[in-house]
């Protein structure tokens, strides 16, 4: 997908810095058509600017970035969105600001919601399925330690107490932390319990897994 613009200028150099710059984009991330050579006329009589097509191949993380700006407006949050890491099949998004709690929800729900649809944006321009990780204020990496310590710290009462702990609902990502934090520890192992957004994790004895009903 092609986003492009037609700008004027005195110069050919400064028409792409100005369509680039009204693309948002960077000057290196841009290609240009000249549709018009910059004329200087006679005596000045007759001067004409140069005109430029300006134009650059959008990515599938592009319309996820027009999505949550839109998202952002419609709720009058002042705050800015970037690609932070761009692979084959998926990009990773931030969005800065402040008061974004609102963005994020009880441990991410919202955040969690928002990603879901920024995927569904960015795979309209794709052909396959292209992910996209969405943090706010760097809330993923504080929630991930988070999780680490709870899973550390549950592992450790099922050793001192012989008994198994079952954890609060969480999203498959949440989950995913803690199987594999705990798989670091000896002598205890993790199973799931429960459907849909009731799914938990369980924390028991290595082996009471594997006998469970």
């Amino acid at each position: 997908m092609v986003k492009e613009i037609v700008v004027s200028a005195k110069t050919i150099e400064a028409a792409v810095e100005k369509g680039a710059s009204e693309l948002g984009a960077d000057l290196s991330s841009v290609e240009y058509e000249v549709l018009e050579q910059p004329s200087k006329g006679f005596l000045g009589i007759g001067a004409s600017d140069a005109k430029v097509r300006v134009y650059m191949q959008l990515i599938p993380a592009d319309k996820a970035v027009a999505f949550i700006e839109t998202v952002l407006n419609d709720m009058g949050l002042t705050a800015s969105v970037s690609i932070k890491s761009v692979e084959d099949d998926g990009a990773t998004l931030t969005v800065s600001g402040k008061g974004l709690g609102s963005l994020i929800g009880r441990h991410g729900e919202v955040l969690d919601s928002l990603q879901y649809l920024a995927s569904l944006a960015a795979n309209r321009v794709y052909d396959g399925f292209y992910r996209i990780t969405l943090d706010v204020e760097g809330y993923r990496e504080k929630r991930e330690e988070t999780l680490r310590r709870l899973a550390q710290k549950q592992a450790e009462k099922v050793l001192k107490f012989k008994r198994s702990f079952a954890l609060e609902p969480m999203n498959p990502y949440e989950r995913r932390i803690i199987h594999t934090e705990v798989q670091k520890i000896a002598g205890v192992a993790t199973y799931s319990i429960g459907q849909d957004t009731e799914r938990r994790i369980v924390i028991c004895l290595e082996g009471k897994e594997k006998n469970r009903k």
